[in-house]
């Protein structure tokens, strides 16, 4: 009886596994009645599981049935995999992986007809919409993404301004750019709130970007070139491609602050020049305060304001703080917070840690 639980999780697995996808499975006993038979055109894909273009065209023809999804009633979108169906693949002449074949399902091996277009999601898209009439539902590219697609006009207008840019050169076969795609995306996010740094993306075969990709000299994809802030010369990225390693870079080369998820690190909106005055307040006295007060006014960066707002508070009340430290814990804590007022109190409360002493002193008494 031991070998009836596989095939019972198998019975009860498959079709979940298959109803996630949008393109329909085709075996010898539901060919005819779906392709030959059913009155509506189908778009076939003859696949093989082990051949490298099938591979790269998955994505794209997943897209490509989701496109047409609301209208299955009307198309199909389907493949074989003419490996373990060998009988289907001779049945139509397929020679080769991937073969795609339009059938007009009129009820005949007549109106069959080899599609010889571009494996590109919009070749495939306009094929089936030439044929059909029908109106696809395409995503476009970059539509609720944080990554910014870059085109010839774009990229002359984003490099070399008052941001740092670190741009991924990419092409919509490549196996690589998929891997690193959904990486890119949580690089994009993790910056999305900082104005001084722009995570890009430029599509090399689209025929309003392929001036730019030559222009930078990208031979292989994905490439991925960082562009310091006012400057228009390119340095390759050649380190790791971790959504770690990518925000290290960026982090080490605009002089951000962010870790994986779009926090800030622990540092952020800290004054080193500050903080190394902060323990003479305590025993200086009326100098150090007024020196302190100097350096304040001397500095040019955004959170030292603050820093004299903390001294001044805590010169008339002791115990400040440490109580508005817990206060801003308590508010980080809650969550729900917009991305600006987050790096605002993470920022202060960095700041807050500093006047503490080190950051086990504090959780010591955060958690007392």
């Amino acid at each position: 009886m031991a070998p009836l639980i596989p095939r019972l999780l198998t019975a009860f697995l498959l079709p979940t596994a298959l109803a996630a996808s949008a393109v329909l499975d085709l075996i010898p006993s539901n060919f005819d009645s779906t392709v030959l038979q059913s009155g509506k055109p189908a778009l076939v894909e003859f696949f093989a599981p082990w051949c490298g273009h099938c591979k790269n065209l998955a994505p794209v023809y997943e897209d490509l049935a989701s496109a047409f999804a609301h209208a299955k009633d009307k198309v199909t979108i389907a493949k074989v995999d003419a490996d373990a169906e060998k009988d289907l693949g001779r049945r139509f002449g397929v020679q080769g992986f991937p073969t795609l074949k339009w059938f007009d399902g009129k009820g005949g091996e007549d109106g069959v007809e080899d599609y010889k277009g571009g494996r590109d999601l919009e070749s495939l898209v306009e094929f089936v919409k030439g044929k059909t009439g029908i109106k696809p539902k395409v995503k476009k590219e970059g539509e609720g993404s944080a990554v910014t697609m870059l085109d010839d006009r774009t990229f002359q207008e984003s490099v070399g301004g008052d941001r740092d840019v670190l741009v991924a050169f990419t092409a919509p076969w490549c196996g690589h750019c998929k891997s690193l795609a959904p990486t890119w995306e949580k690089l994009a996010t993790d910056f999305a709130t900082e104005p001084g740094v722009l995570i890009a993306k430029v599509d090399c075969e689209a025929e309003n970007s392929k001036a730019t990709a030559q222009a930078a000299g990208v031979k292989s994809y994905p490439t991925i070139l960082y562009y310091p802030k006012g400057s228009s010369e390119a340095m390759p990225y050649q380190g790791g491609r971790s959504e770690n390693d990518l925000i290290k870079f960026v982090n080490e080369k605009a002089g951000t602050h962010r870790v994986a998820g779009g926090g800030l690190d622990d540092v952020a909106g800290t004054i080193p020049s500050l903080d190394e005055m902060i323990a003479t307040l305590k025993e200086g006295g009326k100098d150090a305060m007024e020196g302190f007060e100097r350096a304040v006014e001397a500095v040019k960066e955004k959170y030292a304001e603050y820093y004299g707002k903390v001294v001044k508070k805590s010169a008339a009340d002791e115990g400040y703080v440490e109580r508005e430290y817990k206060r801003l814990q308590g508010l980080l804590g809650k969550g729900g917070l917009a991305p600006e007022k987050l790096d605002d109190l993470t920022s202060r409360s960095n700041i807050l840690r500093r006047f503490l002493g080190n950051k086990d002193e504090v959780k010591s008494k955060d958690e007392l």
